[in-house]
């Protein structure tokens, strides 16, 4: 059997989890790479031995990969996946699936109008701790869900944002902590809980100096299908990088997830999952679980079966984001919506 041919365009910070999982996978062959930043091209294409493009669309056009893995600044990731899967190319997008919800429905519509699988990247869903949890919740181990809450404190200075200019600004990172840092973590506060009817939120910009634009903390109270309740707050105004920290309260437990899984029975059984792996340091958000997700992509397209976590599971979180932007001081700041960029510039 013939590998997939992949290609992956945004050779920045997050490429390389993609490229080292491609690389390690058996039924995968990166035959391409696109950045318009030619120093990261050259060294992408040169470390992995394959073809370089400028532009996203010539690249689809000349390989006619498989699957294309999208790894850009946020604001161009629905553009990008609209125009691969209207070519019939299964797309790996990185969170978020956009930036904007409209944007999101877009994609949505482009994946239900066409025969490709898109797939996006919440990895923490295929950490070890979090399938465990989410087991103990569909067999009704746990009982009923009463509430919960997570917390994301951590640190992120200007400097952060100096190497990478687009992660501050609305127009190309769509927002700050929110919708970079924080939100896997409350992708997994709502895939737990379940679907959230009521969001209520403020994000501010405390601590972060011009030219940075975005928020660096959030609070917000959710209320979920079914009534549990749940609160989750988030910075990047903390000293260090700290555990991310995931409560739920149920009839018959209490769970935290810290890293590790504890679960404390109403009876006085305790269970305890280890996680099998920690990521450390500034990139810790990423987690462990690209290789994990991404071989499950995978499958999906061999057996040409819908993946699992698709734009519509995506914009799950994506609405509690928005929502919270729309009701903040912050979002009067933002400037009109961004008219997006060509598709042949891109950037990491």
């Amino acid at each position: 059997m013939t590998a997939l041919r992949i290609a992956l365009v945004g050779c920045g910070d997050i490429s390389a989890v993609h490229l080292d999982a491609i690389a390690a996978h058996g039924d995968a062959e990166l035959v391409a790479v696109c950045d318009v930043e030619r120093s990261r091209l050259t060294a992408a294409s040169q470390r992995w031995d394959v073809t370089p493009y400028p532009g996203f669309e010539s690249m689809l056009e000349a390989e006619r990969p498989d699957v294309v893995h999208i790894c850009t600044p946020h604001a161009q990731h629905a553009a990008m996946t609209t125009a691969a899967l209207r070519r019939n190319v299964n797309v790996l997008v990185e969170k978020p699936v956009a930036t904007s919800m409209a944007d999101a429905q877009e994609v949505q519509r482009a994946a239900e109008g066409g025969s490709a699988i898109v797939g996006v990247c919440y990895q923490n869903r295929y950490n070890n701790t979090s399938q465990a949890l989410r087991s103990l919740i569909d067999t009704g181990a746990l009982g009923a869900l009463r509430g919960g809450r997570a917390s994301v404190d951590w640190f992120r200075d200007n400097s952060y944002y100096e190497r990478r200019p687009w992660r501050g600004t609305w127009a190309e990172g769509g927002g700050g902590v929110l919708i970079n840092q924080s939100i896997h973590t409350l992708d997994l506060l709502q895939w737990f809980l379940g679907e959230v009817v009521d969001v209520r939120g403020q994000a501010s910009r405390l601590t972060l100096d011009d030219p940075v634009e975005v928020e660096d903390t959030a609070s917000i109270v959710l209320r979920h299908r079914g009534g549990a309740g749940s609160i989750f707050q988030a910075t990047n105004s903390y000293i260090d990088n700290a555990p991310v920290m995931i409560e739920l309260l149920a009839d018959r437990a209490t769970v935290r997830l810290e890293n590790d899984l504890t679960v404390t029975y109403t009876d006085g059984q305790t269970l305890f999952v280890a996680a099998d792996g920690i990521a450390t340091g500034e990139k810790a958000y990423w987690g462990l679980s690209h290789e994990r997700l991404i071989d499950d992509f995978y499958r999906h397209v061999r057996r040409r079966r819908p993946f699992w976590i698709d734009p519509a599971a995506a914009m799950e979180t994506l609405r509690i984001v928005t929502d919270v932007y729309a009701q903040s001081d912050l979002a009067r700041r933002r400037p009109g919506r961004w008219p997006g960029a060509s598709l042949d510039r891109v950037a990491r």
